[in-house]
């Protein structure tokens, strides 16, 4: 198999680049157990769930987002 940088991914288009990012995302997802959180890190994250538990209504879902972010780019 050949190795592929960064570099060519530039060659692919938005879509297959953004099908790309989420096929290496669902390779990390699948083993998210090896990776270990900082106490930092679990900070934030206690810290933005506070967060939402305070004010659930603020923010935006992500279906909107998704939506908002594919018809921007056409896909």
């Amino acid at each position: 198999m050949k190795k592929i940088n960064a570099t060519d991914t530039l060659a692919l288009s938005i879509p297959e680049r953004i099908q790309l990012v989420e096929d290496i995302w669902d390779t990390i997802a699948s083993q998210a157990e090896a990776m270990e959180l900082t106490e930092e890190e679990k900070k934030i994250i206690d810290d933005r769930l506070d967060a939402y538990h305070k004010n659930p209504d603020v923010g935006t879902p992500w279906d909107d987002v998704y939506k908002r972010i594919t018809a921007k780019h056409g896909l």
